[in-house]
């Protein structure tokens, strides 16, 4: 309870405590007790007042900025991207340090640079998010298997979690991305929405319910290599036909427009069966693509409108400007997601960044 207040105060920014109650559907009473006692802590300040409808002004209730940090990290075959990330999303620094995943000791000297940032800090950390390019069994145990770096059954929860000697939640890159738009982006008016990623690889998020959905393994969402030829190009992961081996930024480099519109009708038919079968309110298209999407836009345009169901063909589709950042901001997103963890997917590891944030309980 303490940690869904604070978590809606870090989405929703400054509320009142009638605000607060209507939204988790509590009672007033016990919001007052709670919010009583996460002042008392530190977590929560008191701030303006506003205006209401009659009455005494609404006192709003806001996160103390120094309540508490997480840190996000991204991992690619050349670099890790970094972040601090605050309790509201907003990122305090962020940093890129070169990094080799076919090393033998990988996992190690992983730890090795998040440690420097982590000792680094000031604040209070809530935590450590990673985001791979690969599937992971659970956030929780964090065990990672990403052809892209050369790692299978890589145990990067367990050897992050001795190293930096804090809650450390693991997933795959695509999937921290659709936790962040559930707090700060798009998904804060939806419950159910796939978050597609173009770029080097071709990636889907898929939140069902307000959750991000993994699947039996932690695969969920690997569209990319859905084969959409009985043969073809030789993809990353060593078969051939697959959706990433024909519009990935490989297959796309060097090849002008209308590689672009190629790839935009391809992606558009694939994108519409992933709606017939998951029925999403919402698509978010992001990843380092979208700078081309002038390119692809138009054949996309007409390609998924085309194949989708006359009632489904007013899906709203939204792209998102695109940095750098955004891979590792939602690597954190693992950490301050927790307290909408509904499904679990922290376990242990969620627990223990809930306790970091007050929460007395599991």
């Amino acid at each position: 309870m303490p940690a869904g207040i604070v978590g809606l105060l870090g989405t929703r920014g400054p509320t009142s405590r009638v605000d607060i109650s209507r939204e988790l559907g509590l009672s007033p009473a016990t919001v007052t007790q709670v919010t009583k006692d996460l002042i008392a802590r530190g977590l929560v300040e008191q701030l303006e007042s506003v205006p209401s409808n009659g009455g005494r002004p609404a006192r709003l209730l806001g996160l103390v900025q120094q309540a508490g940090v997480a840190l996000g990290a991204k991992v690619t075959a050349d670099h890790i991207a970094i972040v601090t990330v605050e309790l509201d999303g907003s990122v305090r620094s962020s940093t890129s340090q070169p990094f080799d995943p076919t090393t033998p000791d990988a996992a190690h000297a992983l730890g090795r640079i998040l440690a420097a940032e982590v000792d680094g800090l000031t604040e209070r950390l809530l935590g450590v998010g990673v985001g791979v390019p690969g599937s992971v069994d659970t956030q929780a145990s964090g065990i990672v298997d990403a052809p892209t770096l050369g790692w299978r059954a890589m145990p990067i929860g367990q050897t992050l979690r001795e190293r930096l000697g804090t809650p450390v939640l693991v997933d795959n890159d695509v999937n921290t991305l659709a936790a962040a738009e559930r707090l700060y982006g798009v998904g804060r008016a939806h419950s159910s929405y796939l978050v597609v990623t173009i770029g080097r690889g071709i990636g889907c998020g898929i939140v069902v319910d307000g959750s991000v959905y993994r699947g039996a393994a932690g695969g969920a969402g690997e569209i990319g290599h859905i084969p959409v030829t009985a043969d073809g190009p030789v993809c990353g992961c060593g078969a051939t036909g697959c959706l990433e081996a024909y519009i990935g930024a490989a297959a796309l480099k060097g090849r002008g427009v209308e590689a672009f519109a190629e790839a935009g009708e391809l992606l558009g038919r694939v994108l519409a069966g992933i709606v017939h079968t998951v029925d999403p309110e919402v698509v978010v298209l992001m990843g380092e693509g979208v700078d081309d999407w002038q390119h692809w836009e138009p054949a996309f345009e007409a390609s998924l409108r085309r194949c989708l169901l006359p009632a489904r063909r007013g899906l709203p589709v939204v792209v998102e400007p695109w940095t750098e950042d955004q891979w590792a901001r939602g690597a954190a997103s693992l950490v301050l997601a927790s307290p909408f963890d509904s499904s679990g997917n922290g376990g242990e590891q969620g627990r223990l960044v809930r306790v970091r944030l007050g929460r007395s309980g599991a």
